[in-house]
């Protein structure tokens, strides 16, 4: 596989999980809301499984992992249901939250460093590819 190919799919790889991890914060939301149905605690698992099992993807993806496992894996383990979530101090739901913000900035960072290189392979640098221009 050539490394545009390798790179175009780690992006996309990292992208959805980045929507799956933002679709855990909505289920903190809900706990702190006390507003949460048997459906959304089985979505609440389904996302939990694919985070992890997404991780792995991604982290085999990299010979340095750019993300700590323990760190993503303390946040979901920390959820068991949207009901201990609902039952958790509004200081452990705050803890958790900011751990989860981390993360999400790191992914985001994780993200924004790999579409540079994409650019590069490409290229094309950041600011002509705002503008329109072509690296020379």
């Amino acid at each position: 596989m050539s490394d545009k190919k390798k790179l175009d799919r780690t992006i996309a790889q990292i992208d959805s999980y980045v929507e799956s991890w933002k679709q855990f914060n909505t289920f903190i939301n809900l706990a702190r809301a006390k507003k949460f149905s048997a459906e959304d605690e089985e979505q609440l698992k389904e996302v939990k499984r694919l985070l992890v099992q997404e991780l792995e993807m991604i982290l085999a993806s990299f010979e340095t992992p750019p993300i700590n496992r323990e760190d993503i894996h303390g946040v979901i383990s920390s959820a068991s249901s949207i009901r201990a979530l609902s039952e958790m101090s509004e200081n452990a739901l705050r803890n958790l939250e900011v751990q989860w913000n981390k993360i999400d900035m790191t992914l985001n960072s994780i993200l924004g460093q790999l579409k540079v290189q994409q650019q590069n392979l490409e290229g094309k640098s950041f600011w002509s590819s705002l503008f329109g221009g072509k690296k020379k």
